[in-house]
This record gives structure tokens, sequence and C-alpha cells, in this order.
């Protein structure tokens, strides 16, 4: 009897063993897709800054800040490239920008393509 329920209880801690190890691969491979959103919401606050200060600095002063977070944050090349524009009606900043980020796991590849935009008064 006692070697029967040992049979058992071997089967259940496989299962469970593996059930962790499925979650433990699941975290870690998540992780890249984690770190690019991270990227994304850090230069997007950045944006937001920078857009809230905008009355007091010109568009060049803007461009540097923001690339300069972007090159910091080690975003694609093509995230370097800010769209700014000022309007009259109604008074306010836009800047956007977009980019592909590609995360590699094993066996699949996957791009996300982020289009940030803000917007303030000025």
């Amino acid at each position: 009897m006692v070697a029967g329920v040992r049979g058992r209880e071997g089967r259940i801690r496989v299962g469970c063993l593996l059930s962790l190890l499925v979650a433990v691969a699941a975290v870690y491979y998540s992780m890249d897709a984690v770190r690019v959103y991270f990227r994304y919401w850090q230069i997007k606050d950045e944006m937001r800054s920078v857009a809230r200060l905008a009355a007091g600095l010109d568009d060049a002063t803007i461009q540097r800040r923001l690339r300069s977070k972007a090159e910091a944050l080690d975003l694609p090349a093509s995230a370097q490239r800010f769209t700014i524009r000022r309007l009259a009606r109604p008074r306010e900043i836009r800047i956007s920008m977009s980019y592909d980020d590609t995360v590699i796991w094993p066996f699949y590849q996957y791009t996300f393509h982020f289009k940030p935009e803000v917007r303030s008064p000025l």
C-alpha cells in the first residue's frame, strides 16, 4: 500500500514541477516584451514633460532633449525622429513619433509598432 502512495505522490510532484517550469519560462521570455513597453512608457512620459514646458522652449531644444532620452533608452534609430507642431487654434503643441521594436524569442519573432503622440496647451 505504501508503494502505491509513493507512486502517486511522485507523479504529482513531476506534474507540479512541469507546471512550475512552464510558468518560469513564460515569465522569463515575457520580460523582453515588458522591457519594450516600459521603454515606450518612459519616452512617452518624457514627451509629456517636454510638451508641458514647450511654451518656454524652442523646437530645437525639444528635439535635442527627446533625442537624448531616446538614445539613453536605447530605442531604435527611427525613434529619434520627432514631429513637433505648434498650432494657433487651439493654441497647443503636438509631439509625435513612430517606431518599431522587435522581440526575438526562440522559434518566434514579434514586432511591436508604437506611435506615441502627446498634446499640451501653450
